[in-house]
């Protein structure tokens, strides 16, 4: 499919000081959008054998063509999630912090500003130490909720997600260690996938995406620590959005913008300032990124610095649900038990309830730490986060494993029958491959089905194969 260009677009590539515009110009008129997908390791999922790596992200990898996701329960347990490979850089970008910059990385507090729908997010957890907390942020309410999807599906409790303005975070003064700010843009990196991007291109839109630009990181520069970093990045081409906003944190805040050495991305070239990587479709095999590192003076410290105190009242938690998250939790003195709303409870990492206390004050919590069980009555329901999560205790609940007919049945939303003999009345786990796909309640004769509703399956029985697609990633079982 070929697209045409604004004019203006083509003028303004044209007129920067590199010999890349040709290359750049051509790969996105062809309009023929590179397809990758990252693995969690954290399920055991693995790249295939022979697939071609994404050449700065071990653990992704690039799709010769595009399957229907929906039809492998792989993509619904979270062993793989679908991003460009160009967005992969932040991943590289955090590993890099953390072995050049950061000796003590205890207890790290990691914000991703603009979050949805969720890949920068899921990569941060991969990479972050395992007593880190993030806290993912998405202004737009439905984007917000694909995000809060995507991150149960990868299963790390600790995080939060909220819903608001990027620009409140201004109120938690010197509150993260790093921050994430893949910011919006004038979207010259979605030109391929998506004509809306083309359409809607024009200089004016370029200045409008630099004055939010410019706000946001107003506001995020106060919510890092002193000695923090901010990984800026953008899906876009133009310089007026990319080193023109660094240049403007260097004069207005003295950031440090810290060099990125291109042999960590094979086949990014430099931007305009020193330091920077640019992605650009023609060179690399992705639909183009922008991202830079900049470095907040001052002394950087994890747990040095005296941690907050919560000022909420413990709330006495019943013993049904103690005794679930004991039974149920893996490693479950590592968390405190929360109500989040009534009767339903979630567990927080310890150390880190007064940030999200701080963070629930100034932008709406939709999701702190991970639910793990409701009440209802004196019945403890387990939530599906739970089913989905790396904190689950395997073997504490009973597991039915279903084969690709029943297992796309109980995505669906349909009731199970033939349940084996040996599941004992109550909840238990139903897996495919040997991993969760949610919970199930065994009422005698058949079992209710569990799965929530706004994730089920939409798709008809006619639709579906009768037998399972080549899988797209590979396990470690």
């Amino acid at each position: 499919m070929s697209i045409s260009l604004p004019q203006a677009f083509v003028q303004l590539m044209e007129s920067y000081p590199w010999e890349y515009s040709r290359n750049l110009l051509e790969a996105l008129s062809e309009g023929n959008p590179s397809l990758a997908v990252r693995v969690n390791t954290a399920k055991g999922a693995a790249v295939p054998c022979g697939a071609q790596k994404v050449e700065w992200d071990d653990r992704g990898f690039y799709l010769d063509t595009r399957p229907v996701f929906p039809l492998h329960p792989q993509w619904h347990q979270g062993l793989f999630y679908v991003q460009d490979a160009s967005s992969m850089a932040t991943a590289t970008v955090l590993s890099f912090i953390l072995q050049n910059y950061i000796e003590n990385n205890s207890g790290l507090c990691y914000l991703d500003a603009c979050a949805a729908p969720g890949g920068k997010t899921i990569a941060a957890l991969d990479i972050l130490p395992p007593d880190a907390f993030v806290v993912a942020n998405e202004a737009d309410k439905r984007r917000a909720n694909i995000l809060a999807e995507n991150v149960a599906k990868h299963g790390c409790p600790n995080v939060a997600i909220t819903l608001g303005d990027a620009c409140r975070f201004a109120k938690l003064r010197d509150t993260f260690h790093i921050i994430a700010a893949d910011v919006p843009c004038s979207g010259e990196g979605m030109m391929r996938k998506d004509l809306e991007a083309v359409g809607q291109w024009s200089l004016n839109l370029v200045e409008s995406c630099a004055a939010v630009q410019t706000d946001i990181l107003d506001a995020l520069w106060g919510a890092l620590k002193p000695g923090g970093f901010l990984i800026y990045s953008t899906c876009t081409f133009n310089r007026r959005e990319n080193e023109d906003r660094l240049e403007y944190m260097v004069s207005q805040y003295g950031a440090e913008i810290i060099e990125l050495p291109l042999s960590l991305f094979p086949g990014a070239v430099a931007g305009f300032v020193p330091g920077v990587a640019r992605f650009l479709p023609g060179m690399v095999r992705g639909e183009g990124q922008f991202v830079a590192l900049l470095h907040k003076p001052g002394h950087f410290s994890a747990l040095q610095s005296k941690k907050k105190k919560s000022n909420s009242k413990a709330c006495k938690i019943p013993s049904d649900v103690s005794d679930f998250v004991e039974k149920h939790v893996i490693d479950h003195q590592s968390y405190i038990i929360k109500e989040y709303t009534p009767g339903c409870y979630c567990i927080v990492p310890k150390g880190h309830e007064a940030l999200i206390e701080s963070v629930g004050g100034v932008s709406p919590l939709i999701r702190q730490g991970l639910p793990v069980v409701e009440l209802k009555g004196k019945t403890a329901v387990p939530s599906h986060l739970l089913a989905m999560s790396t904190a689950l205790r395997r073997d504490s609940f009973p597991a039915h494993e279903l084969d690709y007919a029943a297992a796309m049945a109980y995505l669906r939303g349909e009731a199970l029958s033939d349940v084996p003999q040996e599941i004992p009345q109550g909840f238990y786990l139903t897996t495919y491959a040997n991993q969760p796909l949610g919970f199930a309640k065994n009422i005698g004769r058949r079992a209710n089905n569990l799965y929530p509703d706004a994730l089920r399956l939409k798709m008809s029985p006619q639709s579906v194969p009768s037998s399972a697609p080549v899988p797209i990633i590979s396990q470690e079982l």
